[in-house]
């Protein structure tokens, strides 16, 4: 008989459910609006195909997985690990891509008359491979071994049971916590963070810098040139600052659980900082509409061709006459 859900439960289900609706269509929106327009093609736009990519799965996979285990079904040991895991994958493939977002960013206003031969579509397509390997790698490291078998099975053997143990599924009853905080944290999640920090401080420090004087670039102006890379550098920095703010607070709390296993933490506050990670999947789409024109335009040139009634008449939106760095 499956589990009852309680009214609190029903409550959270409905906003992961909430959530999941407007990160799916979001995401989707933004791998549609790359593969539609020619000036949505360079190296950035390609790293933020690979997040968008990684918040579909995180709507279309990693909630309806997380509404599983807050209903907590009996399962074996091993599949409630499984089912715990992708959050790892997708969580590690987000921030390499935001790193990469950022690396790219730094070379376009370091070495812009070299940028395009430096940055090549196979040398971005290698690097976004290699930043989902190695998501791989980080998000299955408790499938190889760090997790929390040996404690359930001293707990199982206690009562008596035999074979693989059987569990409620919860993220923490499986997940080492030493993982989460040791390795997940303070390696793959805090460092490429600060990292981030840094590196978007030297791209307003070299703009602003250029911005001052008169220099030759690829696109001709100066002026108009470092004008747009400061206001892209803006915008995707913003999406920079809502992920850690999405994020850091559920590390946050398990580096509580696991330093302090006698401190109290209210169930509401989990709760709040699980919706933050959830919902930083939907944010993504919200910040290039507002803040990034070439996605705004293609949006709209989407909305207007397939799914109006009728079709806009030609203007501002046509994306044949967009130069590729507007």
């Amino acid at each position: 008989m499956p589990p009852s859900i309680s009214a609190f439960q029903a409550a959270y289900i409905s906003i992961e459910v909430l959530i999941a609706l407007v990160s799916v269509p979001g995401n989707v929106l933004v791998i549609w609006a790359v593969k539609v327009n020619q000036a949505l093609r360079d190296a950035t736009f390609c790293f933020i195909v690979s997040l968008a990519v990684a918040d579909v799965a995180v709507g279309a996979l990693v909630i309806p997985l997380a509404i599983l285990i807050n209903i907590g079904p009996q399962t074996y040991f091993h599949t409630c690990l499984m089912v715990a895991c992708p959050v790892l994958i997708l969580t590690q493939s987000s921030i390499l891509a935001l790193l990469a977002i950022a690396v790219d960013r730094y070379l376009r206003v370091k070495i812009p008359l070299r940028y395009k031969t430096v940055v090549t579509p196979r040398r971005a397509a290698v690097a976004i491979a290699g930043c989902w390997i190695l998501s791989f790698v980080v998000g299955l490291t408790p499938m190889f071994g760090w997790n929390n078998l040996s404690e359930v099975e001293r707990a199982w053997a206690a009562n008596g049971s035999v074979g693989e143990p059987e569990i409620k599924c919860e993220f923490e009853k499986v997940i080492s916590m030493e993982y989460m905080v040791y390795f997940n944290f303070f390696v793959w999640v805090l460092p490429p963070l600060l990292l981030m920090v840094l590196i978007y401080l030297e791209v307003f420090y070299l703009i602003r810098k250029q911005l001052n004087k008169k220099v030759s670039a690829s696109s001709g102006d100066p002026q108009k040139y470092y004008g747009k890379e400061l206001k892209i550098a803006k915008s995707l920095a913003l999406i920079l600052f809502l992920f850690a703010l999405s994020w850091l607070p559920l590390h946050i709390l398990n580096c509580i659980t696991l330093f302090c296993p006698s401190c109290h933490k209210p169930s509401i506050l989990i709760y709040i900082a699980i919706f933050l990670t959830h919902g930083n999947s939907a944010m993504n789409p919200i910040v290039y509409a507002f803040r990034i024109q070439k996605f705004r335009v293609t949006f709209l040139k989407i909305w207007n061709d397939h799914f109006r009634c009728q079709p806009a008449p030609p203007g501002d939106g046509d994306l044949a006459e967009e130069r590729p760095d507007d």
